[in-house]
């Protein structure tokens, strides 16, 4: 699943798959882009195994031989990880040797999904018929058939998270004030533009990459996505979500049991409110904001913004 760039230059798609401990889910990724989920494209694979104990990169070094696999010997996190694929891509900016090794395109996908014969395809052309998209996402649907919220989603401002966390969106799901979080009141089957879709499968363009840069690595797990898409929308880019091409989702096949992974949920949280609304928050509601962060993180959340504080005044001081 590897295809060389030639005279017609670029390569249309590099597909890149972090993994911790999926192994079965990955191979049945990896067989579905196989089996026709990259039909029409000209695409390279890459797998960046992030330190499992299943045995995931000798199972794929012998199932699938062509796909590139990078084998990190600790687990440096999602966003990392996804960069250093990125990295060997050609992202931010081509390599040395012009545009060999990179691609039009640049597509996240989670080893826990499926994806039915032509869709990437389908997604590809959804970016390309519109100049103005910065990326695009699919519909997830879940194995039960239901749609997976998380694949279009508003920005958790501190009032779009409040509505979230008391409840409100789940009460009045049809809400355009209330639903906002997972934008709940949209039809499932028609196509929109919308703050984020989901890291699950997300198809960015190579020249949105180049001019926003990499994931934030400060997110370790959960909220890299958000960050790009918003940092996306501040260089002039849109996102779109687009329902014609449906790809299945398990979703947390690698974080359902994994204490890191929920703390780190939290700490997203927290990370994506002081990168982008801490300094221009009231100070009343900032104060609400972090109170409620640090109830929801525990004292190790605690500790990290306790840490963050006094790195911050250090910085200040002359």
């Amino acid at each position: 699943m590897t295809a060389a760039t030639g005279a017609a230059g670029l390569l249309d798609l590099a597909v890149v798959i972090v993994s911790h401990n999926t192994r079965a889910h990955l191979l049945s990724c990896l067989a579905s882009l196989r089996d026709g989920g990259l039909d029409g494209l000209r695409a390279r694979v890459m797998v960046v195994d992030n330190a499992s104990d299943d045995g995931t990169p000798a199972a794929v070094a012998a199932a699938f031989p062509t796909v590139e696999l990078l084998a990190n010997p600790e687990n440096v996190g999602y966003a990392a990880a996804n960069n250093m694929a990125l990295r060997r891509a050609g992202f931010p900016v081509p390599d040395r040797a012009g545009a060999a090794g990179s691609a039009r395109h640049v597509l996240l996908l989670n080893p826990d999904t499926v994806v039915p014969a032509g869709a990437l395809a389908g997604l590809v052309a959804e970016l390309e018929a519109d100049h103005g998209l910065g990326a695009v996402g699919p519909k997830l649907v879940l194995p039960d058939g239901s749609l997976d919220l998380a694949c279009r989603r508003s920005f958790p401002t501190p009032l779009v998270s409040l509505y979230r966390f008391a409840g409100l969106s789940r009460l009045f799901p049809r809400s355009r004030r209330f639903g906002r979080y997972n934008l709940t009141f949209l039809d499932p089957d028609r196509p929109a533009d919308v703050d984020s879709v989901v890291g699950a499968c997300m198809l960015v363009r190579g020249e949105a990459v180049r001019q926003v840069g990499l994931l934030d690595e400060r997110f370790w797990m959960y909220g890299e996505d958000l960050d790009w898409a918003l940092r996306l929308r501040d260089a002039g880019w849109r996102v779109g979500y687009r329902p014609a091409v449906v790809v299945r989702h398990e979703k947390r096949a690698a974080s359902r049991t994994s204490p890191r992974a929920r703390f780190e949920f939290q700490r997203a949280m927290w990370l994506f409110y002081e990168k982008h609304y801490a300094r221009t928050t009231p100070r009343l509601v900032h104060g609400l904001v972090l109170t409620a962060l640090a109830l929801r993180g525990g004292p190790r959340l605690v500790g990290e913004m306790l840490r963050d504080r006094s790195r911050s005044a250090a910085e200040r001081v002359p």
